[in-house]
């Protein structure tokens, strides 16, 4: 089959060269335009372009969808469309351009977060376990038929980057059996079943870290916001992110927000619990050991959040 490959990101790029290597004719790439990246906001190509071009790969940079985007895409003669984290929505008449549509390699189990940041969502929500699903697209957000799913359960300390890149890995797999299927005309499609939840792209503020709440609820804000947008705390008036916490086995009776040293390790007091800090950046730091942080502090009443 002649196939065009929509993405951006770096969750993309496993897809992409499976494709690559499937046998199939990928007769063109589709992501988004160079970006501005680093201090300097030098424009970058995203990491999907970068790896078409190591592929000699035609691509096609668009932001959005539009009709000059379908008049370049139809030019391809595409059977079937892949798209995976591309960045923006396939609309009429590119959704029906191909004569088999289009397929999109999801991170999650759906209905469960539909939406930007399935991942993310699912740490944050305490899912230890969840998966990719590959669906027919659809006008409704992710919201068509399954053609092919796997599960993953969620290692206990892995955060959002973790679990993202490990997803990309297998189903990469998982795209190219479907695809395989749609070929040879053995693609079974299953309606999705249960109550949709959403997963919206996180800001900011999504990081903030609330020490009111239980700990439990606190480790997996810090997962599932990690690398970005990054989990945070404010301590004597400075911005302090979290790297890396897990709850505590003792708590040391601190209060929520409270900072101290339990045996060897720097915990903040929850609303249940407690949570021991294992790597941190200071504003305008590198990142560092939560020890090397405390010690270099000199914090004798540290409150958290305060």
């Amino acid at each position: 089959m002649r196939l065009v490959f929509a993405g951006t990101p770096e969750p993309a790029v496993p897809s992409l060269r499976a494709l690559a290597a499937s046998g199939h004719d990928l007769v063109g790439v589709v992501t988004r335009t160079d970006a501005p990246l680093g201090r300097k906001r030098v424009l970058t190509p995203s990491p999907v372009a970068q790896a078409a071009a190591e592929l000699g790969l035609p691509v096609i940079k668009a932001d959005r969808l539009n009709a000059e985007a379908t008049e370049r895409i139809a030019a391809l003669r595409p059977d079937l469309g892949v798209i995976v984290a591309y960045g923006g929505l396939v609309r009429e008449p590119l959704l029906s351009l191909p004569p088999h549509g289009w397929i999109n390699l999801h991170f999650s189990l759906l209905p469960r977060w539909r939406g930007a940041a399935p991942v993310h969502h699912a740490l944050i929500a305490g899912d230890r376990t969840t998966g990719a699903m590959v669906f027919q697209l659809v006008a409704e957000l992710d919201a068509g038929d399954v053609l092919g799913e796997i599960t993953y359960d969620v290692p206990e300390t892995a955060t959002a980057g973790d679990v993202l890149a490990d997803l990309a890995d297998r189903g990469a797999g998982l795209v190219t059996d479907v695809v395989e299927a749609i070929a040879d005309g053995t693609a079974h499609a299953v309606p999705q079943t249960g109550e949709p939840t959403y997963a919206g792209k996180l800001t900011l503020a999504d990081g903030a870290l609330d020490w009111a709440q239980p700990a439990r609820r606190i480790v997996d804000r810090v997962r599932g916001t990690t690398p970005e947008p990054g989990a945070h705390t404010t301590v004597a008036g400075q911005r302090l992110k979290v790297l890396a916490a897990t709850v505590a086995a003792d708590a040391g009776g601190l209060e929520p927000g409270r900072i101290g040293l339990v045996g060897r390790d720097v915990v903040v007091g929850a609303g249940e619990g407690g949570v021991v800090l294992h790597r941190v950046q200071p504003a305008g730091k590198a990142a560092m050991a939560a020890g090397d942080w405390w010690r270099g502090a000199r914090l004798t009443d540290a409150v958290a959040g305060a």
